[in-house]
């Protein structure tokens, strides 16, 4: 069952994760900041319009799967899942304290929503092929969506996943890359760039698309065509702005982020604002 929202509607859900984001990362003073705010209208997207789910029964056989492959992105990821209903919103307060379930890097002890632990960047891809694999053999309509970093697509594992997803033909395979130019040693094209991308996706097998990753709209569109696409798997690369709904913090291109209060007060009415 799919959580159907007009695009206005979509843009305040994303907002509203925004401000989780910022309220779940606030009291440590550093964190995920950027990537979580970033990617939100791709979490939105899906969790909200495109993927069926059923959070009243989150082991649903029939139901599509999320995997978020850069494990370390918890924040947009438990405040999507939260507001979707899978567990309840006052749980994020307890964000990465001691004994909280809601550690740093998701893992499948939250419960049947995480679909897989991926704590080492570059495996998530890997796991997800499989259960597709399983799905097609088994005759079931779901369908696998991977949200990747950019910065992990320099693992060298992704492109042993990406070539079998693209020898069998995995059209019920998603591949999100949420292209915000940055990894945890500077920027992308300095470190190891991947360009060109698109043809290294299209020369093994990929069906692609690229699209603004901060446009509900256009990643919709992106999903229907994929969707769509009979007979290869889906690579879509979400190009985002780091720290996308925050003024003081957009574009800047910071891994891991000092977040003192003043800056995080200044966030949270700057959101608060738009909602």
């Amino acid at each position: 069952m799919r959580a159907k929202h007009n695009l206005a509607e979509l843009e305040a859900v994303a907002t509203r994760l925004r401000l989780h984001v910022v309220n779940m990362v606030a009291p440590s003073g550093q964190g995920y900041v950027q990537q979580g705010l970033g990617a939100a209208d791709i979490f939105t997207s899906l969790y909200f319009f495109e993927v069926r789910m059923n959070p009243a029964d989150p082991a649903w056989p029939e139901r599509d799967r999320v995997f978020l492959t850069t494990a370390h992105n918890t924040a947009i990821f438990y405040a999507a899942l939260a507001e979707r209903g899978f567990f309840p919103v006052a749980d994020l307060k307890t964000y990465v304290t001691d004994g909280s379930r809601l550690e740093i890097n998701s893992s499948e002890r939250m419960g049947k929503f995480v679909e897989a632990t991926c704590g080492s960047l570059g495996q998530g891809l890997s796991v997800a092929i499989g259960c597709a694999m399983a799905a097609k053999r088994r005759n079931r309509a779901s369908r696998f969506f991977v949200i990747m970093g950019d910065g992990e697509m320099q693992e060298g594992q992704i492109w042993e996943a990406a070539m079998l997803a693209g020898a069998e033909g995995l059209d019920n395979l998603c591949l999100i890359v949420d292209y915000n130019f940055v990894q945890s040693e500077g920027p992308m094209n300095l470190v190891m760039s991947l360009e060109p991308l698109m043809d290294k996706m299209e020369s093994f097998g990929f069906a692609c698309q690229e699209v603004d990753g901060n446009d509900i709209g256009a990643l919709l569109a992106a999903y229907d065509t994929a969707r769509a696409t009979a007979g290869k798997p889906s690579f879509i690369k979400a190009n985002t702005l780091m720290g996308k709904g925050v003024g003081c913090l957009e574009g800047l291109m910071f891994h891991q982020l000092r977040f003192p209060p003043a800056v995080a007060d200044a966030a949270r009415t700057e959101l608060e604002a738009q909602l």
